[in-house]
């Protein structure tokens, strides 16, 4: 199986070398790397280059996916973001289950790099990895991290662009119509907390709570329902 990875950017030289570094630590090696970049003004290009990736124009998160996919030779694409750190042998365990399970779209555990107090491995299992986990039959759900067969992602037109905000959330649902989902057990994803030091903990919560709510009872939270910004984190 040969995989396609692609990382959406925008001015993330610090963590983009750092989650590539992390990629190049696993045994698993049959993949190509894409990153799809917003016209970054600091090195995440030529950083991108010294690990040898692909590089393609990029947009906020859904369009620089998307640009990614058009140009991947792999049948499964995985899709990550640039800020995340991966647990050990991230790679291994995740595509040796995603194949072993027979799955065709999969997500993954969130925790965060830095626990804080409001946001630690119990409350971040509480709220979100355990929910993830029992309502994925009912209201699949994935966010950082996803894996998904090309020919499924290709069937849906790939993610809305339309859609501010949980974009992710809303290719799962759809892409799990269409054949087996599941969360990978074997492997986590470290997510940042800075989204949440900027915008605000209880704020950042509860705009995705009914963000999720919005998706469940009406549909695709579009028309700019949800504000999101891209890129904002050490803006004043």
């Amino acid at each position: 199986m040969f995989l396609s990875i692609i990382i959406p950017t925008l001015n993330e030289e610090k963590n983009l070398d750092k989650l590539l570094s992390q990629l190049k630590n696993c045994f698993f090696s049959d993949y190509e790397i894409i990153v799809a970049d917003s016209n970054s003004k600091d090195r995440t290009v030529e950083v991108a280059k010294k690990y040898g990736c692909k590089i393609t124009e990029g947009g906020r998160p859904a369009k620089g996916r998307n640009n990614g996919a058009k140009i991947a030779k792999g049948e499964v694409l995985f899709f990550l973001d640039a800020d995340l750190r991966l647990s050990p042998k991230f790679l291994d365990y995740a595509i040796s289950e995603y194949k072993e399970r027979k799955l065709n779209v999969a997500s993954f555990n969130l925790y965060p790099i830095k626990e804080k107090i409001l946001l630690n491995r119990f409350t971040i299992d509480l709220f979100y990895n355990k929910p993830q986990i029992i309502l994925q039959k009912i209201f699949p759900m994935g966010a950082m991290g996803i894996i998904v067969d090309k020919k499924i992602f290709h069937k849906l037109n790939g993610f809305d662009e339309t859609i501010p905000l949980a974009e992710d959330h809303w290719l799962i649902q759809q892409a799990s119509k269409l054949g087996s989902f599941g969360i990978i057990k074997s492997s986590y994803v470290l997510m940042p907390t800075r989204r949440f030091d900027k915008d605000g903990y209880i704020k950042t919560s509860l705009k995705y709570l009914f963000c999720g709510l919005y998706m469940f009872f009406i549909g695709a939270p579009k028309d700019n329902i949800f504000k999101y910004d891209f890129d904002h984190y050490n803006k004043k």
